[in-house]
């Protein structure tokens, strides 16, 4: 069956609600899912249907969110948390980071900690501060986690499932900007596994690469390259951690050409380790830098600044005509 033209946000609501449906050790949690269904309305009537003893409305402490989650997963359940925004993450980071991320090597790999963390994340919203953060990097260095964002409704529906499925934790972070745009769900088979990037779009001259929101920026940018002349292969990188290089590799290898695009900050990113990476295993290919198309190195701005801030179509051509100056 296919489910043509749904939003992300009920994508993911139908994700869930299958993965809540085929197993009665998932359980989802955080503030305001209940009856409200989330600010962003993605667990809307999950409650209803399911009780509110596996859809639990919980106090505002996100500590306590995710040290319960931990709790529970040890006892062999498979908690969903939800995270309000993205810059509340930090008050629950030192239980993500100092024990969900830790334990399972602490009892030399006897133990699961099936826990997922659903993080909306990202700008283009007009919100406040702590609410257009793009936090991901911190995660992705912290080993014991997986992270991952996907950049579709199709994308979405899959991967929260399988995320869910996971024996490892797992950090969801999911594109707010991207909740309410509409792509065709198929739902027979998930395509891609969880860890694996993908081509998008086939190209020669130059590659993009980049995850989350920016996925629409950087496919607006190849298009209008296209029409000026230069054929750009962009890919998806759908996880974060870990990072699924081959795709990137033989693309590299094929257009010589190499931007990463994040709405994140540059400094120590994950686009720098791509860029690393891509140039220790692609030094002969490259004939020009691998360059990046990041936030800047700054807090987020007020809202009204937030289009200087992220990256847009006009950076990214303006760093392919940089890079096709070689």
């Amino acid at each position: 069956m296919t489910i043509e033209s749904i939003s992300m946000a009920k994508a993911l609501n139908s994700g869930l609600r299958k993965a809540l449906a085929d197993d009665p050790k998932v359980l989802l949690m955080g503030e305001d899912i209940g009856p409200l269904g989330g600010v962003f309305r993605v667990t809307e009537g999950l409650q209803a249907e399911f009780g509110d003893k596996r859809v639990l409305d919980t106090p505002l402490a996100e500590s306590g969110i995710i040290g319960t989650a931990i709790g529970l997963a040890m006892r062999g359940y498979r908690p969903v948390c939800e995270i309000q925004f993205d810059g509340f993450i930090f008050p629950g980071f030192d239980q993500i980071t100092s024990q969900l991320a830790k334990l399972t090597n602490r009892h030399e790999g006897t133990l699961s900690l099936p826990v997922v963390i659903r993080v909306p994340y990202g700008g283009h919203i007009g919100a406040v501060e702590h609410h257009q953060e793009s936090p991901e990097a911190y995660f992705a260095h912290t080993p014991g986690l997986r992270v991952v964002s996907p950049s579709t409704p199709h994308d979405a529906y899959w991967m929260i499932q399988e995320a869910i499925a996971s024996n490892d934790p797992v950090v969801f972070f999911e594109p707010k900007s991207r909740y309410w745009p509409k792509g065709d769900v198929q739902t027979e088979a998930s395509d891609t596994p969880l860890h694996s990037s993908r081509v998008v779009r086939a190209g020669t001259e130059l590659t993009l690469v980049g995850h989350g929101a920016m996925l629409a920026m950087m496919l607006q940018a190849a298009q209008i390259a296209e029409e000026e002349g230069t054929s750009i292969e962009v890919i998806d990188l759908r996880s974060i951690s870990p990072i699924d290089f081959e795709p990137i590799i033989a693309s590299v290898q094929k257009t010589g050409r190499l931007i990463v695009a994040q709405e994140a900050p540059g400094f120590v990113s994950v686009a720098s380790e791509i860029a690393a990476t891509v140039t220790e295993r692609c030094f002969y290919s490259l004939e020009a830098p691998v360059l990046r198309v990041t936030g800047f190195d700054t807090p987020f701005p007020p809202a009204k600044l937030e289009t200087v801030y992220l990256p847009d179509a006009d950076r990214i051509l303006e760093a392919v005509d940089r890079a096709m100056a070689y």
